[in-house]
């Protein structure tokens, strides 16, 4: 067990105690201090104390009991994992599709978390008490590309902060069935659960309520390909770039199907199987019979950067995009491209 020594300063007087504590330990998070208030593991002055809302008092000794991690609940799992760096703070993996972040129903093994308390056995110091990684953003199970998991509880604050406060360059491809119109733009639209299907996201239709969060995607069409129909000339299908203000649950899903650009293959939002394109020919049903057997959200996390919350290091990573989605984006090249946007 770990003891840490604090003497309350001047500047500290006044303070709530887990606030006090979560600032000058370093490493903890607020609600992790007051955990261990509540948990008898504070003393003030050699006198025990459970009250995180105590105020501070200058020359009074604290110390902070820091328990030893316990075991994780998820089992250890060797799964091989694409690393694009790691320390001894922060690992970034490119995930690959097929594998969930955290367990839950339906995916009790085999997911990041699993995959990560393997290979990093014996690294992890403990993260609100318990032995894990701490992953403080998700990518869809269906979804591929870079993700950061913390391996200490300072780097897990600090990664935690910088998602909070949107300091986080995130950048996505995808695959839509037609393409947005303009072809470039902003998507400034809250989202909240749906109320006709609670395991559904939606864009909420009173903005001026309170159940929904702000949601901000930019976006840019860096190819389209073929046309919907003769008359009309919009594209049959376009790859998208999104850029991330914000990280709600579905949030490019939900706001690329809003403009009327669904990912192809979303079983969830996406309006229809494949795309309508005008045309005959090989190419044309070659292009169409692969958007139609695509059988999952095509979704890349192409891009993460940050500053690294212990070292101070500007960070940036980039993945390709994985053969599945590439094969698609192949065919879908057989149709002739609509410049014209």
């Amino acid at each position: 067990m770990e003891k840490i020594t604090l003497t309350a300063r001047p500047a500290d007087a006044g303070l709530r105690l887990d606030s006090f504590l979560a600032e000058q330990a370093g490493t903890l998070s607020r609600s992790r201090a007051k955990a261990l208030i509540k948990e008898g593991a504070v003393t003030i002055d050699g006198a025990a104390t459970d009250d995180p809302r105590k105020a501070v008092v200058v020359g009074s000794v604290y110390i902070l009991s820091l328990p030893d991690p316990v075991a994780a609940v998820p089992q250890p799992e060797d799964i091989p994992l694409d690393i694009l760096f790691e320390d001894e703070h922060l690992i970034i993996i490119n995930k690959p599709s097929g594998m969930a972040a955290h367990p839950a129903p339906g995916s009790w093994d085999g997911t990041l978390v699993n995959a990560l308390l393997h290979h990093c056995e014996g690294q992890l110091p403990g993260i609100g008490g318990v032995e894990r990684p701490g992953i403080v953003h998700r990518l869809d199970k269906l979804t591929t590309g870079v993700m950061v998991a913390a391996k200490t509880e300072a780097a897990h604050v600090g990664l935690s902060n910088l998602f909070a406060e949107h300091d986080i360059e995130r950048a996505y491809l995808a695959l839509t069935r037609g393409a947005p119109r303009p072809l470039a733009g902003t998507i400034d639209e809250q989202i909240a659960r749906s109320s006709g299907d609670r395991k559904k996201m939606a864009v909420v239709r009173n903005p001026d309520g309170t159940h929904g969060r702000q949601a901000i995607t930019h976006y840019k069409a860096l190819e389209t390909f073929g046309l919907r129909d003769k008359g009309t000339g919009l594209p049959a299908a376009a790859l998208i770039k999104c850029t991330l203000e914000t990280g709600r649950t579905h949030q490019i899903r939900v706001h690329m199907s809003h403009v009327g650009a669904s990912l192809i293959g979303d079983p969830v939002y996406g309006r229809s199987k494949g795309i309508t394109a005008w045309g005959s020919g090989k190419k044309f049903d070659a292009a169409k019979a692969a958007a139609r057997a695509f059988e999952r959200q095509a979704l890349h996390a192409a891009v993460l950067g940050f500053v690294h919350p212990v070292t101070g290091e500007t960070l940036h990573f980039e993945a390709p995009m994985p053969d599945d989605m590439a094969g698609l984006l192949a065919a879908l090249r057989l149709l002739p491209q609509d410049d014209r946007g």
